[in-house]
Protein backbone atom coordinates (compact mmCIF):
# COMPACT_ATOMS: atom_id res chain seq x y z
CA UNK A 1 0.00 0.00 0.00
CA UNK A 2 1.25 3.35 -0.46
CA UNK A 3 1.23 5.76 2.30
CA UNK A 4 -0.88 8.76 2.39
CA UNK A 5 0.89 12.09 3.44
CA UNK A 6 0.95 12.00 7.23
CA UNK A 7 0.28 8.41 7.45
CA UNK A 8 0.72 6.78 11.13
CA UNK A 9 2.15 3.68 11.88
CA UNK A 10 -0.66 1.11 12.51
CA UNK A 11 -1.16 -1.65 15.31
CA UNK A 12 -2.70 -4.51 15.39
CA UNK A 13 -3.41 -6.12 18.75
CA UNK A 14 -3.45 -10.18 19.10
CA UNK A 15 -5.15 -11.28 22.21
CA UNK A 16 -7.01 -14.52 22.81
CA UNK A 17 -9.58 -12.63 24.68
CA UNK A 18 -11.99 -9.94 22.58
CA UNK A 19 -12.06 -7.97 25.56
CA UNK A 20 -8.72 -8.08 26.20
CA UNK A 21 -7.89 -6.68 22.74
CA UNK A 22 -11.09 -4.44 22.81
CA UNK A 23 -10.05 -2.53 25.74
CA UNK A 24 -6.28 -2.78 25.52
CA UNK A 25 -6.93 -0.94 21.62
CA UNK A 26 -9.18 1.57 23.76
CA UNK A 27 -6.53 2.40 25.85
CA UNK A 28 -3.68 2.67 23.48
CA UNK A 29 -6.92 4.98 21.22
CA UNK A 30 -7.46 7.22 24.16
CA UNK A 31 -3.40 8.02 24.32
CA UNK A 32 -2.97 8.52 20.95
CA UNK A 33 -5.86 10.40 18.75
CA UNK A 34 -7.76 9.26 16.44
CA UNK A 35 -4.94 9.76 13.75
CA UNK A 36 -3.30 6.08 14.74
CA UNK A 37 -5.12 3.32 13.07
CA UNK A 38 -5.51 0.45 16.01
CA UNK A 39 -7.31 -2.62 15.24
CA UNK A 40 -7.91 -5.38 17.93
CA UNK A 41 -8.09 -9.00 16.67
CA UNK A 42 -9.00 -10.66 19.55
CA UNK A 43 -10.83 -14.24 20.25
CA UNK A 44 -12.66 -16.28 17.70
CA UNK A 45 -15.52 -15.18 15.42
CA UNK A 46 -17.86 -17.13 17.76
CA UNK A 47 -16.64 -15.09 20.87
CA UNK A 48 -14.48 -17.69 22.53
CA UNK A 49 -11.34 -17.86 23.59
CA UNK A 50 -8.37 -18.30 20.53
CA UNK A 51 -6.84 -16.93 17.98
CA UNK A 52 -7.41 -16.46 13.84
CA UNK A 53 -4.90 -16.03 11.52
CA UNK A 54 -7.68 -14.87 8.58
CA UNK A 55 -8.93 -12.19 11.63
CA UNK A 56 -5.45 -10.96 11.73
CA UNK A 57 -4.36 -10.81 8.32
CA UNK A 58 -7.92 -8.22 7.86
CA UNK A 59 -6.91 -6.23 11.06
CA UNK A 60 -3.45 -5.99 9.80
CA UNK A 61 -5.47 -4.66 6.09
CA UNK A 62 -7.20 -2.58 7.94
CA UNK A 63 -4.46 -0.84 10.05
CA UNK A 64 -2.09 -0.35 7.31
CA UNK A 65 -2.22 3.47 6.17
CA UNK A 66 0.50 3.13 4.06
CA UNK A 67 3.38 3.47 6.98
CA UNK A 68 3.85 -0.09 8.40
CA UNK A 69 2.03 -2.03 11.19
CA UNK A 70 3.82 -3.26 14.19
CA UNK A 71 1.29 -6.27 15.70
CA UNK A 72 1.37 -6.90 19.33
CA UNK A 73 0.65 -10.25 20.99
CA UNK A 74 -0.66 -11.72 24.36
CA UNK A 75 0.98 -15.53 24.85
CA UNK A 76 2.70 -17.82 22.74
CA UNK A 77 0.21 -18.94 20.33
CA UNK A 78 -1.08 -15.76 19.22
CA UNK A 79 2.68 -15.39 17.98
CA UNK A 80 2.22 -18.62 15.87
CA UNK A 81 -1.32 -17.30 14.17
CA UNK A 82 0.38 -13.97 13.47
CA UNK A 83 2.93 -15.45 11.62
CA UNK A 84 0.79 -17.09 9.86
CA UNK A 85 -1.09 -14.62 8.88
CA UNK A 86 2.01 -12.55 7.67
CA UNK A 87 2.83 -15.77 5.41
CA UNK A 88 -1.04 -15.41 4.22
CA UNK A 89 -0.41 -11.62 3.60
CA UNK A 90 3.06 -12.41 1.54
CA UNK A 91 5.05 -11.73 4.18
CA UNK A 92 5.23 -7.87 3.65
CA UNK A 93 8.37 -5.80 4.70
CA UNK A 94 5.64 -3.14 6.11
CA UNK A 95 4.46 -5.81 9.03
CA UNK A 96 6.52 -6.60 12.21
CA UNK A 97 5.82 -8.43 15.27
CA UNK A 98 6.69 -7.18 18.48
CA UNK A 99 8.54 -8.87 21.49
CA UNK A 100 7.34 -6.24 23.95
CA UNK A 101 4.63 -6.40 26.06
CA UNK A 102 1.10 -6.50 25.11
CA UNK A 103 -0.63 -3.62 26.83
CA UNK A 104 2.58 -1.42 27.99
CA UNK A 105 3.80 -2.00 24.13
CA UNK A 106 0.37 -1.05 22.85
CA UNK A 107 0.37 2.32 24.47
CA UNK A 108 3.83 3.06 24.10
CA UNK A 109 3.63 2.17 20.40
CA UNK A 110 0.63 3.64 19.79
CA UNK A 111 2.12 7.33 21.39
CA UNK A 112 4.83 6.99 19.17
CA UNK A 113 3.13 6.30 16.01
CA UNK A 114 0.95 9.08 16.87
CA UNK A 115 4.11 11.37 16.61
CA UNK A 116 4.79 10.38 12.84
CA UNK A 117 7.47 7.63 13.74
CA UNK A 118 8.87 5.21 11.30
CA UNK A 119 7.89 1.49 11.34
CA UNK A 120 11.49 0.81 13.19
CA UNK A 121 10.82 3.34 15.88
CA UNK A 122 7.48 1.85 16.36
CA UNK A 123 8.87 -1.23 16.98
CA UNK A 124 11.41 -0.26 19.10
CA UNK A 125 9.13 1.87 21.68
CA UNK A 126 6.74 -1.16 21.99
CA UNK A 127 9.62 -3.07 22.74
CA UNK A 128 11.18 -1.04 25.24
CA UNK A 129 8.19 -0.85 27.04
CA UNK A 130 9.64 -4.48 28.53
CA UNK A 131 12.33 -2.37 30.69
CA UNK A 132 9.81 -0.07 32.15
CA UNK A 133 10.01 -0.42 35.84
CA UNK A 134 6.29 -1.01 37.84
CA UNK A 135 7.32 0.45 40.81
Amino acid sequence: MTAEAGACVGLVLVSHSTRIAEGTAELAAQMAGPEVRIVPAGGLEDGTIGTDAARIAAAIEAADAGAGVVVLVDLGSAVLSAATAFEMLGDPETIRLSKGPFVEGAVIAAVQASTGSSLAEVLEAAESAASLPKG
